[in-house]
């Protein structure tokens, strides 16, 4: 077995959780979310400046309650999707450079899901990225299957945990 680097040694994880966002230039960072089930989980990475952002999104609209949308716009598709890239172009993430990974959106209730809320949240959000012409890059949505996320800011390396079964992908 391998001896740890140095680098390895200090890296450091930020856990985004339900209705949240992180956002970070930071390359000793991974940025992870657990437990996506109806949730919807946008992960967006410019590979120039090393800067990644990931929302976890809890509703689809924002219209249900306009208070909360002030206090904690992340946690809905239509006012979390906005921070999201305006928090990147900040740290001089450039759009037209921008990788997207979309993930989440499930029917963790099986078809008796009445809200279909894991639907909705899909929908919504990959409705709003067409409209402002973001380009996904990668998506794992829907199903029944909860999901979680790790992305390497270092590297734009990231992993996709379901139960048992890891899948690397990658927005570099």
């Amino acid at each position: 077995m391998a001896s740890p680097t140095i680098a390895s040694l200090f890296v450091q994880r930020l856990v985004v959780g339900v209705g949240d966002l992180g956002v970070s230039n930071n390359q000793m960072l991974t940025l992870s979310t657990y437990a996506l089930g109806s949730c919807v989980s946008v992960t967006a990475y410019d590979p120039v400046v090393k800067a990644a952002g990931l929302l976890h999104l809890m509703l689809p609209d924002s219209s249900i309650s306009p208070e909360k949308a002030v206090n904690q716009p992340a946690m809905f598709a239509d006012t979390g999707l906005p921070l999201l890239f305006r928090s990147l172009g900040g740290l001089n993430a450039q759009r037209a450079r921008l990788k997207i990974f979309v993930a989440g959106g499930a029917s963790v209730l099986g078809d008796s899901q009445v809200f279909r809320i894991g639907e909705r949240n899909v929908e919504n959000t990959l409705g709003w990225l067409q409209r402002n012409n973001f380009r996904i890059d990668r998506s794992a949505v829907g199903g029944g299957i909860n999901r979680s996320v790790h992305f390497e800011l270092a590297t734009g390396k990231g992993l996709l945990k379901t139960g048992s079964v890891t899948e690397a992908f990658s927005l570099a």
